[in-house]
């Protein structure tokens, strides 16, 4: 494909968002904007998340990781299906039962100020990473397709991307990201199956029996890694990490629960979560397979690229044709802005109401403020992805994510088994620097664990680490009760 070609794809295909927004961004009211007003159908919530939650990192380095990690990573997807179990179960009756529009407000009913305000803080930063990331992955995509042939800056991209994101979600906010993360999460789909297709019929796999006898017989499409307890895909640890990674990153995470609570009632978000996480699982081999089909074609054809790069480079191929083009760009915008809206809708949501506590602001001023931190957390992820452009290089993106997710969402694990599953009360004051000393010691840990312990690899699961020294820490720093 052209730039000009592939312009006019990204154009048309925002067009379309922007016309979703305004009819349902006709309702400019922070009810709107922050719960969708309460109304949203569990079925497009459950549908609209699978975007979200696979993002452009999954859609990119998911099949570029396969030639090294094999289909290792479903080990922790496995562990997901589980993971959304105890939110559908656990987290959201707590969540529904107290009404709450951000979920750190249980930290303040529970233990304290500072707990709440030490929770909200661990999510901005958490999911300003995260988003990051992800955004990071398809701005790199599109300056290589793209802005690099008009030699725009790298900056310049950054700005359009967030920009864009901006345009279509400064009135709606959430309620119109139920119904564009719907559109997109199609979208992606589609791409996945189209490029799985052509590539097939390269490969002479010309039915889905010949694929699955393909992918059964691959060294690569290698699921369970139970020799070595010291390798960092080991399947325990993979598993464990994935039932925490999901119950941190979705049910301690106020962008994915933040579409949950649009649902009517408890009972609509339990649907959706479980129906949600069933697709899931079949979705994320739908990408491993991609990536091993990817891989193969490469070595077929004396392709280099490797990682992050490999599809990519692969979609662009002028012998892979202008459909295929066009629907791998359209798959990767997709993903990546159905992960990055809602994430600029929930940072937005987390500062009004946790950090400058909006409600508590004039009436009259209230949507005001609620817009000027739009346009502040959409520049903070301008800042935060032009750093990232200078220092990762050669990565594949998702394991960073799943890397940073670790370190940040710990003290958030901590902060809820102590709150749902004990009944201890905090000295509130000093929650804050628990929550600093215990990612710090996990990155020790981590850094040095093949020499502390004998050659064991911490992988995954420093999430694990990091959130039982967080729940130990806040123990120290208990209440006696009279």
């Amino acid at each position: 494909m052209s730039s000009i070609q592939i312009i006019f794809l990204i154009a048309s295909y925002f067009i379309v968002l922007m016309l979703i927004s305004y009819f349902t961004g006709k309702e400019d009211s922070n009810d709107a904007f922050f719960k969708a007003n309460k109304s949203a159908p569990w079925y497009l919530v459950a549908f609209g998340m699978i975007g979200a939650s696979l993002s452009g990192v999954t859609f990119i380095s998911v099949p570029g990781a396969v030639e090294t990690k094999q289909f290792g990573y479903l080990q922790v997807v496995f562990g997901y299906f589980f993971g959304y179990l105890v939110i559908a179960y656990v987290l959201l009756p707590i969540y529904y039962k107290l009404n709450l529009t951000s979920i750190y407000t249980y930290l303040r009913d529970r233990f304290g100020r500072v707990s709440y305000k030490t929770g909200s803080i661990a999510f901005l930063i958490s999911r300003v990473v995260g988003a990051s990331f992800r955004l990071f992955l398809v701005a790199k995509v599109l300056q290589l397709l793209i802005f690099d042939q008009y030699h725009i800056p790298f900056t310049v991209t950054v700005i359009i991307t967030i920009g864009l994101i901006w345009l279509y979600t400064f009135k709606g906010g959430i309620k119109t990201i139920i119904f564009t993360d719907t559109l997109q999460t199609l979208f992606m789909l589609v791409s996945v199956v189209i490029t799985i297709a052509f590539l097939a019929s390269t490969l002479n796999l010309n039915d889905i029996s010949s694929i699955y006898t393909n992918v059964k017989e691959s060294a690569l499409s290698k699921v369970f890694f139970l020799d070595n307890v010291n390798d960092a895909q080991y399947f325990i640890k993979s598993f464990l990490a994935g039932i925490f990674i999901t119950i941190t990153m979705t049910g301690l995470d106020q962008d994915m629960m933040q579409k949950n609570l649009t649902c009517k009632n408890l009972k609509e978000a339990q649907k959706n979560m479980i129906s949600f996480s069933i697709i899931l699982i079949f979705v994320n081999i739908l990408f491993l397979v991609l990536g091993l089909l990817l891989t193969q074609y490469a070595n077929e054809h004396g392709i280099m690229a490797k990682k992050d790069d490999l599809f990519p480079t692969i979609a662009m191929l002028p012998e892979i044709g202008i459909l295929t083009s066009a629907f791998f760009l359209l798959g990767l915008i997709a993903a990546a802005y159905s992960s990055a809206d809602s994430a600029l809708t929930s940072l937005t949501t987390s500062f009004c109401i946790d950090i400058i506590e909006l409600d508590k602001k004039p009436i009259e001023a209230q949507k005001r403020i609620r817009k000027r931190t739009h346009v502040f957390i959409s520049a903070l992820l301008v800042v935060v992805i032009v750093l990232f452009d200078a220092i990762f290089k050669d990565v594949s993106v998702i394991w960073e994510l799943f890397k940073a997710a670790g370190y940040t969402y710990g003290p958030l694990l901590g902060l809820f088994a102590l709150g749902i599953f004990t009944k201890i009360k905090l000295k509130d004051t000093y929650v804050w620097i628990v929550a600093l000393i215990a990612p710090l010691i996990s990155y020790l840990l981590n850094s040095y664990s093949a020499e502390l312990l004998n050659g064991y690899q911490i992988g995954f699961e420093i999430l694990i680490i990091n959130g039982l020294l967080t729940f130990l820490g806040l123990i120290l720093i208990r209440r006696k009760q009279n």
